[in-house]
């Protein structure tokens, strides 16, 4: 009671006084041990907690409990290695599959060695990740973005694209990248039907916002309008809408004009202020992606918004 109100200090007295006690059974004592530990991991005191989960761990009473607060403790600490070990004790020790968090260690592994090492380090560990979890939808944008600064353009296609069967969700992350690369290589048209065939299978606002772009370059802006506005009735979207604005205003005068400017500024000002993510687990949103949320701190449950204010 005392730790969630957040009155640490009170908890630690307690459960070290309970501990103390001579006569205490050791299934209690083990039971205060690790009561103590998760309150010197909400004070912040991580030598102590680690060093009391490690001995609950080896009573072999509480053993996922106390590997499982380990594992949360190295996520601080950017024990990237250290909480590897411990994932996959845990993987040992209940049958849980943790291999979608362990390859996400792996590609804060391959970020540190990319700033610290090696660019083949980073490499080398972020295939580590994809190895591990086939579903690393992170892996493929890492490895995506690291080619293209490369200049290894179709490698970074391939890696981008992975993104589509991983988890359409995430669509929207690699269309701009994707779309660079496609013009570096001076193919465009394959980007042009690339999206085209993604809009068969996942209808994201996303694409009809860059697929109108290349319509109302190579057509015009009409014809663009009503792909958009022909979309919107089957996907109703701000983002959609605002771009529908955008394009009637070019070929609209006078006072529709004034007001399609309006509406313009208005939508804007709504798009400007909404969150772009949110985790699926505890709804915490925001503006940039993160693949731990840092509320509930679960891993792979930040995704784009979708529907009327998303993609």
């Amino acid at each position: 009671l005392f730790r969630r109100r957040g009155e640490v200090d009170r908890a630690i007295r307690i459960h070290q006084n309970l501990i103390a006690r001579p006569h205490l059974s050791k299934a209690n004592r083990v039971q205060a041990l690790l009561a103590l530990g998760q309150d010197y991991l909400k004070a912040g005191v991580f030598d102590r907690a680690e060093k009391l989960f490690q001995e609950v761990h080896e009573s072999n009473e509480f053993r996922k409990d106390s590997l499982t607060y380990l594992m949360a403790i190295y996520e601080q600490e950017k024990d990237w290695h250290q909480a590897i070990n411990t994932a996959q004790k845990v993987e040992q020790l209940t049958g849980q599959n943790l291999k979608a968090i362990i390859a996400q260690y792996y590609c804060e592994l391959a970020i540190d060695a990319r700033v610290k090492v090696s660019s083949e380090q980073a490499f080398r560990l972020v295939k580590r990740a994809m190895s591990i979890d086939k579903n690393c939808v992170r892996a493929s944008i890492l490895l995506g973005n690291w080619e293209a600064e490369q200049q290894n353009y179709k490698l970074a296609i391939k890696a981008y694209k992975r993104v589509v069967d991983q988890d359409p969700d995430f669509i929207s992350e690699i269309i701009a990248p994707l779309e660079l690369c496609y013009q570096k290589l001076d193919i465009i048209e394959d980007f042009i039907h690339f999206l085209r065939q993604c809009l068969l299978t996942h209808a994201r606002i996303s694409i009809v916002l860059t697929l109108s772009k290349f319509i109302e370059q190579s057509q015009d802006q009409q014809t663009a309008a009503n792909f958009v506005a022909e979309h919107l009735h089957q996907r109703p979207s701000i983002y959609g809408l605002r771009r529908l604005i955008t394009l009637q205003k070019k070929f609209s005068e006078g006072q529709a004009r004034f007001n399609l400017q309006l509406l313009e500024d208005l939508t804007s000002q709504l798009i400007k202020d909404k969150p772009i993510y949110q985790c699926t687990s505890c709804g915490n949103t925001g503006k940039l992606l993160h693949w731990q949320c840092p509320g509930c701190k679960h891993w792979n449950t930040v995704k784009p918004i979708h529907g009327l204010e998303g993609d």
